[in-house]
Formats: C-alpha cells, sequence, structure tokens
C-alpha cells in the first residue's frame, strides 16, 4: 500500500501533477503522530490539569460572588431593618420628649402661679401691716396735735396720763358719732 501511495503521488498525472508527494505524506503523518503523542503525554496532560484547575477557581470564583450578593442581600435587609427601628425608635424619643417638654412647662406654670399667688398675699399682709402701722402713726401724730392744740387753748401743760385719756375719749366719741 505504501508502494501504491508514493507511485500515485508520483505519477505526471493526477496528485502528483499538484504537486503531492506520497512519501513526503507519509513521513508527514508519522512526524504528525509522534508528535502528537508527545504532545498528548507531556504537554496536553498538564495543559488540561491546568485549564481544569483554572475551570474549578473560576467555578469557585462565580459561586463565591454569587454567595456575595446573597449575603450582601441579606445585609441591606438587616441595615434597613436597623434603620426602620432606629427611626421608630428615634420618633418614640421624640415624642416623650415632646410630652415631657409640655409637661414640664405646665408643671413651670402651675409654680409660678403659685409663687405669683403666694406673693400677693404675702404683699396683702405687708400692706395690712403698713397700713395699721400708718394708722398708729397717724393716730400718734394726730395725739401729739390734739395734746398740743389743748395746751394751746388752755394754756397749761397735762401731764401725758390725763393727755392720753382725753385724746382716747375724744377719739371714741368721734367713732360713735
Amino acid at each position: 500500500m505504501l508502494q501504491l501511495v508514493t507511485t500515485f503521488g508520483d505519477s505526471s498525472s493526477g496528485l502528483g501533477a499538484l504537486g503531492f508527494s506520497g512519501s513526503a505524506f507519509i513521513i508527514q503523518l508519522i512526524t504528525f503522530i509522534l508528535v502528537f503523542l508527545v504532545l498528548r503525554k507531556w504537554a496536553f496532560k498538564p495543559i488540561i490539569k491546568i485549564l481544569g484547575e483554572r475551570r474549578e477557581t473560576i467555578e469557585k470564583g462565580v459561586e463565591l460572588g454569587q454567595q456575595m450578593q446573597r449575603e450582601k442581600a441579606e445585609l441591606e435587609e438587616k441595615v434597613e431593618q436597623a434603620l426602620s427601628e432606629a427611626r421608630r425608635q428615634a420618633d418614640g424619643i421624640i415624642t416623650s420628649a415632646q410630652s415631657d417638654g409640655r409637661q414640664l412647662v405646665q408643671e413651670a406654670e402651675e409654680n409660678a402661679r403659685g409663687k405669683a399667688e403666694g406673693i400677693i398675699n404675702e404683699a396683702g399682709e405687708r400692706i395690712k401691716q403698713d397700713t395699721a402701722r400708718a394708722w398708729k402713726n397717724v393716730e400718734h401724730e394726730l395725739a401729739e396735735l390734739v395734746s398740743e392744740a389743748t395746751e394751746a387753748i388752755i394754756d397749761e401743760k397735762i401731764d401725758n396720763k390725763k393727755d392720753a385719756s382725753l385724746i382716747d375719749k375724744a377719739l371714741k366719741q368721734r367713732g360713735t358719732a
């Protein structure tokens, strides 16, 4: 058969006319098979092994990326829940603070009213005392004026006891009249 291929390629008609040489083809085929076997044993296996490892690494990376996406979505949901809870608590605190503020203002107003009433009552008592004191002073001055007027009229000095009794008598008569 080898001879058939080599003679078939040598003829001037057919494949030989196209520049095909059967012996060159067989040598190239044997060389190709030997190179293929050598490459398969020492090159293809390590290359296939490396490509397999890379594929596994890439698959692990893709799986890890998907897992991270899921974890990110879960984390975002947790953050949203935490923010919602924080907003709810903040609203509660604000409401409580406003209520406490209103209560403090009301208590302060009540305290101020109580203090104002106390001050007014105290001022009223002081006015009464001052009025009573002023009346006593007026009575005393009136008594002195009456004493001086009586002395001027009768031209004699009356002792203090007699003077006080005359003044009291005159005041009582004036109060009943």
